[in-house]
């Protein structure tokens, strides 16, 4: 039974919060509604030439969570949490240029012009890339709004862990997956049994370079 949960509001407060959890409450259920809105949010992240290569499997049903868990080398969220959001990116994503600057011309966002440009450079440009640096873009995209799925969900009170641990040859079966898509991660979603401990983070100082770089 799906439950409301307050949402919060207070981006400091939000990404300070947000912690992985790995235990979770089996009976506490997420409305499709909540997904649908926390993914809503996840894709206003940025994508390289807004091209928006991300897919995302949500899975909720529990036997297919079973599937999935041997897929996920036994991590129990996966069967716990209320659902887990397979993240995939569209190597070909440039595929859709064309369709995403009509809809920003129809928008008013861009004259037809600037849009039919950008379709043609997007659409060329990518589409003579080697495969390797189209993965590449699809990964950091996807990276981009799985960042942006976390803190989506930690705002309406929700819990997430990302698991980068997976069998993606596994993954790419259980879900018919074509090639031209790249698993990116898994986010298991739901209200946490346990409460996360926080973690450790080197002082800025010393990840911070500033004008170059020294070790």
């Amino acid at each position: 039974m799906a439950t409301e949960l307050k949402a919060e509001v207070e981006f400091n407060k939000v990404i300070r919060e947000r912690h992985s959890v790995r235990k979770y409450d089996s009976a506490w259920k997420i409305s499709e509604e909540d997904i649908k809105e926390i993914l809503g949010d996840a894709i206003l992240a940025p994508s390289s030439s807004n091209l928006q290569p991300w897919r995302f499997i949500v899975v909720t049903d529990q036997a297919l969570k079973e599937q999935l868990l041997s897929i996920a080398y036994n991590q129990q969220q996966v069967v716990e949490a209320s659902a887990t959001i397979v993240v995939v990116g569209d190597t070909e994503a440039y595929r859709n240029a064309e369709r995403i600057s009509e809809d920003a011309v129809a928008a008013g966002y861009i004259t037809a012009e600037v849009g039919a440009a950008m379709a043609k450079r997007s659409s060329d440009g990518y589409s003579k890339l080697p495969a390797a640096k189209l993965k590449e873009i699809a990964l950091v995209d996807g990276g981009l709004v799985s960042m942006q799925l976390m803190l989506a969900a930690k705002a309406r009170g929700y819990d997430t862990v990302p698991m980068g641990g997976f069998n993606p040859d596994g993954l790419r079966e259980l879900f018919n997956l074509p090639g031209r898509y790249e698993p990116v991660m898994l986010i298991s979603v739901g209200k946490a049994a346990v409460e996360a401990h926080s973690t450790a983070r080197l002082p800025l100082a010393e990840v911070t370079h500033w004008n170059g770089f020294a070790e």
